[in-house]
């Protein structure tokens, strides 16, 4: 089991951008369906994208509707609902 800021990173590592006709970036990262940033440079994309990572994966866990995507070998494991306090 990997502690969510390492499987952040590890996704984080993974992302791409993609600068747009009006010169801001476009951010994604692959398997993360729908999650995806903007910014006026990569750098603010990135810290866009890190932000809406945090809630994408709120969001996900929350809900449980299918396993968190691996990266590299490194998975984040959310604790089923039942057992949730």
């Amino acid at each position: 089991m990997t502690i969510r800021l390492e499987y952040m990173n590890a996704a984080m590592a993974k992302a791409k951008y993609e600068q747009m006709e009006d010169g801001r970036f476009f951010a994604t990262i692959p398997k993360f369906d729908g999650l995806w940033a903007v910014g006026r440079t990569q750098d603010e994309a990135a810290q866009e994208l890190y932000g809406a990572l945090e809630g994408w994966l709120q969001v996900h866990t929350k809900i449980n509707k299918a396993p968190l995507p691996e990266i590299d070998g490194v998975t984040l494991v959310s604790i089923p609902k039942s057992t949730r306090s």
